[in-house]
């Protein structure tokens, strides 16, 4: 198994107050189509903080069933409680995926021995390879690099990281510890990054544009940066879009408006407002995603 290329965080979609599975099952299949390499179901853009326990676990075993060893399935498995981490990881295994992202622990804010310990009980305990997220802007916590490269060391199932730190010092120096694939946790830095030497991305805008995305990584992978480059530039704005209110608040509405998706989003967030739908609906109609 190679963690690499474009792989998406993909929405979680709602209807009725459930999982919209006949959704779900589109979006699946919409992904495969446009060259996705992997599927990463229950992240923080899957709404992962406000879906049950039992609706996390069953959406997993929806996604292996429907992607079928097409692509791989990546699920978000991460908790502020080493405790649950472990049995959603445990859960994830059990299921069949083909790796776990563990996101930092949030709001408890540990420190670098914590979240030292909380990796290395989850990765001795749950025999599947395992990506470490770090996004301190939402958890508020970031892990050092040499806290990274420790793990690496002591885990050989800790195989990769996300990073989502918006730092390329601190990309640059995860990129340098041996045997740790990197991967772009934010769209706008993929490029750069895979400069660095990242090796794909864990994308949001895929769940809009698999294509572009899928596009952008495969160019830079084979060294056609000019290439690479003019797919970020035209996608650029749109990107930053993603982001204008909170993940995944812009991208279910991008979804929504290409038909993929019904505009159910769970409390405590909500639809974008209207000036930024707007702005979305535009920045879509300039990369002709959907139609003026």
């Amino acid at each position: 198994m190679q963690l690499k290329g474009s792989m998406v965080a993909i929405a979680t979609p709602f209807k009725n107050g459930g999982i919209d599975t006949e959704a779900y099952r589109r979006l699946i299949e919409f992904q495969i189509e446009n060259g996705t390499s992997g599927i990463v179901p229950c992240g923080t853009t899957g709404e992962s903080a406000t879906l049950t326990h039992d609706e996390h676990e069953q959406l997993i075993r929806t996604t292996i069933d429907l992607v079928k060893g097409r692509a791989l399935v990546i699920p978000g498995t991460g908790s502020n409680s080493t405790r649950e981490a472990l049995r959603l990881t445990r859960a994830a295994k059990d299921a069949g995926a083909d790796a776990a992202l563990l996101i930092t622990p949030y709001y408890n804010k540990p420190t670098q021995e914590g979240l030292r310990r909380h990796y290395d009980t989850v990765a001795a305990e749950v025999d599947i390879p395992m990506i470490v997220y770090n996004v301190p802007g939402r958890t508020g916590v970031s892990i050092e690099p040499d806290t990274l490269a420790r793990l690496v060391a002591d885990h050989d199932n800790i195989v990769a990281v996300k990073d989502s730190t918006g730092n390329l010092d601190w990309t640059s120096a995860v990129c340098g510890i041996k045997r740790l694939a990197v991967l772009s946790g934010d769209d706008s830095a993929t490029l750069p990054m895979m400069a660095l030497g990242a090796v794909g991305v864990i994308s949001v805008l895929a769940n809009i544009a698999p294509k572009a995305v899928s596009d952008m990584v495969c160019r830079a992978s084979s060294g056609d940066w000019a290439g690479a480059r003019e797919v970020h530039h035209r996608y650029f704005k749109l990107m930053r879009a993603m982001f204008v209110e909170t993940n995944p608040m812009p991208v279910k509405a991008a979804m929504e408006l290409m038909g993929l998706i019904g505009p159910e989003i769970r409390l405590p967030l909500v639809p974008v407002s209207d000036p930024n739908r707007l702005k979305i609906k535009q920045l879509m109609q300039e990369v002709g995603l959907i139609k003026a």
